[in-house]
């Protein structure tokens, strides 16, 4: 039997320094008007969809970073997202910097949140994979400083029983990693979303030189990564992007949604403000997920001791 999410990618265009919480939930507001116009039942958003991406930054006191976080959600300036979404009875998932008190001292996150028609948060996830670096990076090729001002998640990769499925979401960086997908996979994820900020280009070290890497690669990786995770893993994947020039950084883009097939659905089309929609059936991976992908039947780990003992490596199983 299916069952049909009418889902929405909120692509976003650049967010400006100096642009202020209420700007920026007003673009949110309007993308959720124009998904809700297309009929959506979930509208998705990206990775800190509600600032600038302000680890682009070497702050010299990491506790800048506090201004660029949310300490509650929701909280008075994200509220009108959440009281026009529940009125609109339309879900969302927000990505977005956390900034919590937890184990006695303050910590931040890279997180998202899962949110139901009735405005109710179902879910949360922090960002397991946090990339870039800690310090400035000498060689001038780092762009990305994430591990200054977040944590590692610490929530692992939970799923959501929620819009008559099963829901999982990853953030950016994790996208890149077979475990994220495979651990939500073996929970029955139909659906997984995944906002990111990634950049279009990218230098790397060759040697003693700075050089950039092939300017295809980027989106080459982005949806090679997320149409073999929906394939292998038998679940619709919607990747939102932060796309164009911000603050002196190209981000990439590509926002799309993936079936369970690897098959692109949807994508968009430009790098600015841009919602697009299709109608995900959450039981579209039950074949695979019964067949050739059926983890139950031919996926037995204690075969995979016996494979890499032969082959003098130890993997836990």
């Amino acid at each position: 039997m299916s069952r049909v999410v009418r889902v929405a990618a909120a692509q976003m265009g650049p967010i400006a320094r100096a642009e202020g919480r209420a700007e920026v939930v007003d673009r949110l507001i309007a993308q959720l008007h124009k998904a809700h116009s297309f009929g959506a039942d979930l509208v998705i958003y990206p990775e800190m969809a509600l600032t600038t991406f302000f680890p682009r930054w070497v702050f010299d006191d990491p506790n800048e970073a506090d201004a660029f976080c949310e300490a509650a959600m929701p909280n008075p300036a994200i509220q009108p997202l959440f009281d026009e979404a529940a009125r609109l009875q339309v879900g969302f998932s927000l990505g977005y910097a956390e900034l919590t008190q937890e184990e006695g001292r303050k910590r931040r996150f890279n997180a998202s949140i899962l949110v139901d028609g009735t405005g109710a948060i179902v879910g949360k996830y922090r960002k397991v994979h946090i990339p870039g670096l800690a310090h400035a990076d000498p060689d001038g090729c780092a762009s990305n400083f994430e591990k200054r001002y977040f944590e590692n998640g610490n929530l692992g990769f939970p799923v959501f029983r929620a819009f008559g499925g099963v829901l999982g979401m990853c953030i950016c960086n994790d996208r890149r990693w077979p475990e994220a997908w495979r651990v939500m996979g073996l929970q029955g994820a139909e659906l997984v979303m995944c906002g990111y900020n990634t950049g279009a280009t990218r230098m790397v070290m060759e040697g003693n030189r700075r050089v950039m890497e092939p300017a295809h690669l980027a989106t080459e990786h982005n949806l090679l990564v997320m149409r073999a995770a929906a394939y292998q893993n038998c679940c619709w994947v919607v990747g939102v992007a932060k796309a164009g020039a911000e603050e002196g950084s190209n981000f990439l883009g590509d926002t799309c949604i993936i079936a369970p097939t690897g098959d692109v659905v949807a994508k968009a089309v430009g790098l600015g403000d841009e919602v697009i929609v299709a109608d995900c059936d959450l039981s579209a991976g039950d074949y695979n997920r019964r067949s050739i992908f059926n983890f139950e039947a031919h996926r037995q780990l204690q075969h995979y001791g016996l494979i890499t003992a032969q082959r003098g490596v130890k993997v836990p199983v």
